[in-house]
């Protein structure tokens, strides 16, 4: 008789890596979003990449290979189609006969497998390892990332291509180059967004100064500076990347906005470009606009198990409104997408007004802002409530107007969502009535408030105990002797998979204020930010300096992440 195949949950549990409950979990997570247990297991952060794929390994017998331990690059890499690899996402690793050894990530990939024999006229024999893994391996052995050697020969090329051209035709430096996919200009910016995205980065910053083009990513909120362009091609460069988005390349003293759309690796990534005159030449952003990263569901979110059972119940309201707060870039778009796609259900008509509309979801319809022909915020609002929507989601509320329609639909019985630019969630009260909203108003119609930031998080690949945490830093985060009883404070000591920075990846730590009668008097009273705050506390609200406290505890992220964005009041440096 056969012996049965254990299943994947059942060796993690077998290891002691996760619980029976944890499991439950992660299986209903995974039929909830039509996912894979492993999968579910890894966005849950239950188990690591590596975890799931040594169980992998285990349940279908197959070698498991550490590709962090200095594995030699094998020479027979080479004898294969570069782009192949890249697209499969396979690694070759030694042949006998007619019988080549690859590793895969998920041995399940039938279809895979068929084709790579086809492809390549041998049998197969399969080890294992993360798909991340994988990836980072083909991008150092084919040379696929952009070293700095390579960077000088392009802009080697560039300069000569450039000359050539003043020298035979009496072309400008600073002119664009011919519209050849080989031509130095366009191979650098190809390189430079190629490189953004495999690096996770959320913006390129092209940036002329006094004597030189700067270069930075911004990749987990953080501004890491990539290299210098020379200035004799800053107008190639910039005229290149206007090209590229669509934008006018004549006009140099206005800001403009256009977008790329841009394959890079297995799919199509789009940049929204915007251009800002400066001192020493324009200004040039791209933010990278990833499908993937606003669709990381509720439970992706980072929510405490006592804000995340609150925040299902708020979203679930039939009417009134929900307000997110907090500076830009701190997720707040990702939030209301993820409570908006828990809502999308074909019996709810779900309309939104955006500016610009960046992600498009199936099932709802997302309508642009556009200023230059009258289209507002307001005048999109009014036609929506014609339109019998049972949720609304308004972009930002920005004035006096937008508010004032956008509570009229939550009276109206209406689940309105919308974002606020505030520090914290009681401010968000006051800041509505300062523009001009009749308090009455703000305190009947608001259902509650999520003030939020993004911190990074501790790669796990290189994650330790801190053995001396710097004390007046752990003081700012509210840390005492007593909080550190049973529990460890920890760090990234820098590797590989995080270059060096000890942190990949970000998540949010938040603050819910939940309105009850008390709040409500206060609002309707007007009263202020930190008596509203000093109420909520009260009623049991987590500020965004306990939640922060909580992670770190965790050992999710460092006192440095979180004093970096909410500090402890009175706080002062003894001598």
């Amino acid at each position: 008789m056969a012996r049965r195949r254990k299943k994947l949950g059942e060796i993690l549990v077998g290891w002691g890596i996760i619980t029976q409950t944890a499991l439950d979990d992660a299986l209903a997570y995974a039929q909830q979003h039509q996912k894979r247990i492993g999968e579910a297991l890894v966005e849950l952060e239950l188990a690591t990449d590596d975890d799931v794929t040594k169980a992998l390994a285990t349940q279908f017998d197959l070698e498991y290979v550490d590709l962090n331990k200095n594995v030699q690059v094998p020479p027979i890499i080479r004898e294969y189609d570069r782009k192949l690899i890249e697209r499969e996402k396979f690694l070759p690793m030694s042949k006998e006969g007619n019988r080549l050894k690859i590793i895969i990530s998920d041995p399940l990939d039938l279809e895979l497998l068929d084709k790579l024999r086809f492809r390549l006229g041998v049998e197969l024999e399969c080890a294992l390892a993360p798909l991340s893994k994988i990836q980072n391996f083909i991008d150092s052995i084919l040379n696929k990332g952009v070293s700095k050697d390579s960077m000088d020969q392009v802009m080697r090329d560039i300069s000569v291509d450039l000359e050539a051209k003043e020298k035979d035709t009496g072309v400008k430096k600073g002119s664009l180059v011919k519209e050849d996919p080989d031509a130095p200009v366009i191979k650098l910016i190809n390189l430079l967004i190629d490189e953004a995205v495999r690096q996770r980065a959320s913006d390129i910053h092209i940036e002329p100064m006094a004597n030189r083009v700067r270069v930075r990513y911004r990749i987990d909120g953080v501004c890491v500076e990539r290299d210098n362009i020379p200035k004799s091609m800053q107008g190639s460069v910039l005229s290149r990347l206007k090209i590229m988005a669509g934008i006018d390349i004549a006009e140099k003293r206005l800001p403009q906005d256009g977008r790329i759309k841009k394959i890079v690796g297995n799919g199509k990534i789009d940049f929204r470009v915007s251009s800002c005159p400066a001192y020493h030449g324009e200004s040039v952003v791209l933010r990278i606009l990833r499908p993937d990263s606003v669709k990381v569901g509720v439970t992706g979110l980072g929510l405490e198990q006592e804000q995340f059972d609150k925040f299902n119940e708020i979203i679930r309201q039939p009417n009134g409104i929900f307000l997110v707060t907090g500076p830009t870039g701190s997720g707040k778009t990702t939030t209301l997408y993820a409570a908006l796609q828990e809502l999308n259900r074909p019996d709810k008509k779900i309309i939104t007004a955006e500016d610009p509309v960046e992600y498009n979801f199936p099932g709802m319809n997302q309508c642009q802002v556009r200023e230059d022909i009258g289209l507002s915020f307001a005048k999109i609002l009014r036609a929506m409530l014609r339109q019998a929507p049972n949720i609304i989601l308004v972009g930002e509320i920005r004035d006096r107007e937008v508010g004032e329609v956008a509570i009229q639909a939550a009276l109206t019985g209406h689940l309105v969502f919308s974002t606020l630019h505030t520090n914290d969630a009681p401010a968000a009260v006051t800041r509505l009535i300062d523009m001009g909203i009749k308090p009455f108003l703000v305190a009947s119609s608001i259902q509650a408030i999520l003030a939020q930031r993004l911190v990074r998080v501790i790669c796990k690949e290189c994650k330790e105990i801190d053995p001396n945490p710097d004390r007046f830093t752990m003081k700012l985060c509210g840390i005492t002797d007593k909080d550190l009883e049973g529990h460890h404070i920890y760090r990234g000591a820098g590797c590989n998979r995080c270059n060096g920075a000890g942190y990949r990846g970000r998540q949010g730590i938040f603050e819910l204020l939940e309105m009850n009668a008390e709040l409500r008097e206060l609002s309707f009273h007007s009263a202020s930010a930190s008596q509203l705050r000093k109420a909520a506390r009260a009623t049991g609200m987590r500020t965004l300096l306990d939640d922060g406290k909580a992670k770190i505890l965790r050992g999710m992220t460092t006192p440095e992440e979180i004093a970096r964005i909410a500090q402890m009041e009175g706080v002062v440096v003894e001598d």
